[in-house]
């Protein structure tokens, strides 16, 4: 077993019970080829909690920083953790991240960028649309519906994937295209809370 899926029967054996999880939406996970599977983002949990209800190995992005913890630097690589420079174009992470989904791996990203302080949907960076318009990967909305309190129940619902050559018809940008992303997103919690 390697460490990635040791981890997540770890780490699902501890949260599932203790946040209640409920799943949603499986069905519409493509089970093959390249996904890039964008979330919401209000809790540092968001990472771990995509990681253990997505039918297959996530990749992440993470800043920068956390690579530098002493524990926690030396294990995320296992995790299919890969590191971003915040704050800035950061031309090694946008090629590793597309390499992932080039190869028919899931690159999941929390377009926000940062944790919502007020549990809103807040604004996407561009990051999202550039994966989406550069890569033929499926994308898949995400949404997380908290709160993240013990016994209390946590939802994640995954949506069908966004019809992405209709956003490449009307020729839009990185920035319009995670609007729509974000959209999408939005709907789920809408229409699950």
């Amino acid at each position: 077993m390697n460490l990635y899926s040791f981890a997540k029967s770890l780490v699902k054996t501890v949260l599932t019970p203790l946040y209640r999880i409920e799943v949603v939406g499986l069905e519409h996970f493509p089970k093959d080829g390249g996904v890039l599977l964008c979330a919401n983002h209000i809790d540092n949990l968001d990472p771990p909690v995509v990681g253990i209800t997505a039918p297959r190995p996530v990749s992440f992005m993470a800043k920068e920083e956390i690579f530098s913890a002493p524990v926690l630097g030396k294990i995320l690589p296992g995790l299919r953790a890969f590191p971003v420079k915040r704050g800035m174009s950061d031309r090694e992470a946008l090629r590793k991240g597309l390499n992932v989904l080039k190869q028919g791996d899931v690159l999941g990203l929390f377009p926000e960028g940062t944790r919502s302080k007020t549990g809103k949907i807040g604004k996407g960076l561009a990051g999202a649309g550039f994966f989406a318009l550069r890569s033929n990967a499926y994308v898949v909305p995400c949404a997380i519906i908290g709160p993240y309190k013990p016994f209390k129940k946590l939802k994640v619902v995954y949506g069908p994937p966004i019809p992405m050559d209709e956003v490449r018809e009307q020729k839009l940008n990185a920035e319009k295209t995670t609007e729509i992303i974000m959209g999408e997103i939005e709907k789920l919690i809408n229409e699950h809370v």
